[in-house]
């Protein structure tokens, strides 16, 4: 498996943010259903969101968020920054090395 931080960047007003934060969360469901996401939430200040989630590739993580209604209404922008987690709590160890 592959980790990343998704940085969300709000590039509309604060309003449409938070009319579409509903859908947004549902959307965010599916990814913690499936394993993909661990955590998420906002920034602070409020400009954008923070995810850390995985999946076998950029490729695939990707295209999972491509169905986020911040994307799909364009109030938002998203970086996908792959990193390996080497040292992390031991709660954390069936997330991250589990195989899906």
């Amino acid at each position: 498996m592959k980790h990343f931080v998704i940085s969300v960047t709000y590039t509309a007003p604060i309003e449409k943010i938070e009319e579409i934060r509903p859908s947004h969360r549902s959307f965010l469901q599916i990814g913690y259903d499936i394993g993909f996401i661990l955590c998420s939430g906002p920034r602070n200040p409020m400009t954008g969101g923070i995810i850390i989630a995985r999946s076998e590739s950029k490729e695939e993580i990707e295209l999972l968020f491509q169905k986020d209604p911040y994307l799909t209404n364009k109030l938002a922008d998203y970086e996908f920054i792959e990193f390996d987690p080497v040292k992390h709590q031991d709660f954390l160890s069936d997330w991250i090395n589990k195989e899906r």
